[in-house]
């Protein structure tokens, strides 16, 4: 596949998929995803913008509308676009104030397929259903993994992930992301310990044999055992297959892109998005 074909077809992944969970408001040359149903997540990330077309510049006026609808609907003023495909929109988002980051994207190969990683004796991976009874744990695995940042093992561990659980229970959180299980347009796989504590977890959304690879956490706790690695190996075999050709994933640390790159994933292309916006994939 060329490097044109393959950005072509992230970014028609990330013009489609969102559409399993949004409506679009358009507002000039940029898009908003809108929530069709409060609180139904997309990736767990907020309602953000991007560009109609690569062939036309957002204005400000463009980038102001879109703000001040974020703010009308409660969420954050967030922005998120293929920086290949649209180069001009970093200087407007910057010139309107807001902060612009960097994620690499890296692609897994169509012909790769990764083998299974070792894990530790007695840890078992498998992917989960909608009425799992992990899921509230697996779920608020994410959370407590990059709020802990870097790969060093840490302080965090079982009490709190079923404190957070709890929380996402109560919240409403894991009923919300139950239907997206049932029709497939979410899949959710994690690393167990022998007691059923989910160690390391990840998901994917597959549109048009095209598919993210997001949320790959370990519990803080559990980190150093190459469990993030063996979660990502079975995420991309599942997805596999399913039919999808294409795999992809956005980094924010070197140290994690290194781990990456040893599975086989290679660097193509750049997201960009606002610096302070919640992250997609929790």
């Amino acid at each position: 596949m060329s490097e044109s074909s393959l950005r072509d077809r992230i970014e028609r992944y990330y013009a489609t998929v969102p559409l399993l969970f949004s409506k679009t408001e358009k507002f000039g040359s940029l898009y908003l995803f809108v929530r069709k149903e409060a609180g139904s997540p997309y990736y767990g990330g907020p309602n953000h913008a991007r560009p109609v077309s690569a062939s036309v510049t957002p204005t400000a006026g463009d980038i102001a509308l879109v703000r001040a609808r974020q703010r009308e609907l409660g969420v954050p003023e967030s922005f998120e676009w293929l920086a290949e495909a649209t180069p001009s929109m970093r200087g407007r988002i910057v010139e309107a104030g807001l902060p612009v980051a960097e994620r690499p994207l890296m692609v897994l190969d169509s012909h790769h397929r990764l083998p299974p990683q070792s894990v530790p004796e007695g840890v078992s991976i498998r992917s989960l259903g909608a009425d799992d009874p992990a899921l509230s744990a697996v779920l608020a695995l994410p959370e407590l993994a990059f709020g802990d940042e870097g790969t060093a093992v840490g302080p965090t561990g079982r009490a709190e992930l079923e404190s957070a659980a709890r929380r996402l229970t109560a919240d409403g959180t894991v009923a919300t992301i139950r239907p997206s299980l049932r029709a497939g347009h979410k899949t959710l796989v994690a690393a167990f310990a022998p007691d059923g504590t989910p160690l390391a977890a990840g998901h994917y959304h597959p549109a048009e044999s095209t598919t993210e690879i997001g949320g790959i956490g370990t519990l803080p706790v559990a980190r150093r055992q190459g469990l993030g690695a063996a979660v990502m190996a079975a995420l991309v075999a599942h997805a596999r297959d399913r039919g999808v050709r294409t795999v992809f994933l956005a980094y924010a640390e070197e140290t994690v892109a290194r781990i990456y790159a040893r599975l086989g994933f290679r660097l193509a292309g750049t997201t960009l998005l606002i610096a302070n916006q919640p992250a997609r994939g929790q």
